[in-house]
């Protein structure tokens, strides 16, 4: 942000962007406000006065990844309304390209497995907002005419999730690399019944 934009971002989005990369890049564990505060360009005071702490700030760090998410489901939408199949398979191919991104993960998945205290405050978040995205994926299973919407909602994304553990723990080359042609196969095979 050397070209002069930190000045012209608001210090509370400065901090939530710089926090959402620091922890998906390090987890949420590796990165404390210090190490936020510096590379967002501002300081302690600043970041409390926006959050409470630091679980606040993670907060809202998943809150922005779930209205991430959200706006990858309108782009389905716009581009293919009214064709729930085409939206469907618009999906797979998002998801596909999200596990080739950069190999961190899901930072949801990533936030649930890091912070394993189950009264920490962004667990109750990360279940609201992982059953809102398979409440979604349902929906859209079962306007796409599939009879077991739940069962393929399921299965794609327990496939998903264990592509993203493949990915990183054996790379790309691994079975994550045949998640499209799988997803393809399930959407397929459930279509058919």
């Amino acid at each position: 942000m050397e070209d002069g934009t930190a000045e012209r971002i608001r210090p509370r989005d400065r901090i939530l962007e710089t926090a959402r990369d620091m922890f998906h890049k390090h987890g949420i564990k590796g990165v404390g406000v210090d190490a936020i505060t510096e590379a967002a360009g501002t300081n302690k005071m600043t970041l409390y006065r926006h959050f409470e702490s630091k679980d606040d700030l993670v907060i809202e760090c998943l809150r922005a990844t779930a209205c991430s998410a959200n706006a990858m489901w309108q782009k389905f939408e716009a581009e293919h309304p009214g064709d729930k199949l085409a939206q469907l398979h618009a999906w797979v191919r998002m998801a596909a390209d999200c596990l080739m991104m950069d190999g961190r993960g899901c930072d949801m998945a990533n936030a649930a497995i890091e912070l394993s205290e189950t009264d920490h405050p962004a667990r109750r978040v990360i279940k609201e907002l992982k059953q809102a995205q398979r409440d979604r994926l349902v929906g859209l299973c079962r306007d796409a005419g599939i009879g077991q919407a739940e069962l393929l909602a399921d299965t794609l994304s327990l496939l998903l999730e264990g592509a993203r553990v493949s990915l990183q723990s054996v790379g790309a080359e691994g079975p994550s690399a045949q998640f499209v042609r799988m997803a393809e196969g399930l959407i397929t095979s459930f279509k058919a019944r």
